[in-house]
């Protein structure tokens, strides 16, 4: 079985490919690694594969913030370099370089 290597890293500001919301990667998963029940509730023809890297954010659309499960094939670059506003931002994360933020050092 091939080993799946994610495109992004934690710490990346990424955007929804379809949906208006932007976010920091928290976490990845190199494939899917969620319910039966939360795929299936995605509609069929944008349902992602499931074989691909899925990455948790730290996500904001307009004056609300959440934590949202997004596929590699649904990410892009946020190029926008303004922060994120999301509250637990400064819980995970030490400060930024550039437009990506910093995971504290073990």
């Amino acid at each position: 079985m091939p080993t799946n290597i994610a495109k992004f890293s934690i710490g990346d500001v990424v955007k929804h490919r379809h949906f208006d919301f932007r976010g920091v990667i928290y976490d990845v998963d190199f494939e899917f690694n969620n319910t039966e029940e939360w795929y299936q509730s995605i509609p069929k023809d944008v349902r992602p594969r499931k074989d691909q890297p899925f990455y948790h954010l730290l996500a904001e659309s307009n004056d609300v913030t959440y934590e949202a499960y997004v596929s590699e094939q649904n990410l892009l670059t946020d190029d926008s370099k303004e922060p994120v506003k999301h509250p637990l931002i400064e819980e995970i994360f030490v400060g930024r370089r550039g437009s990506s933020y910093l995971k504290p050092s073990n």
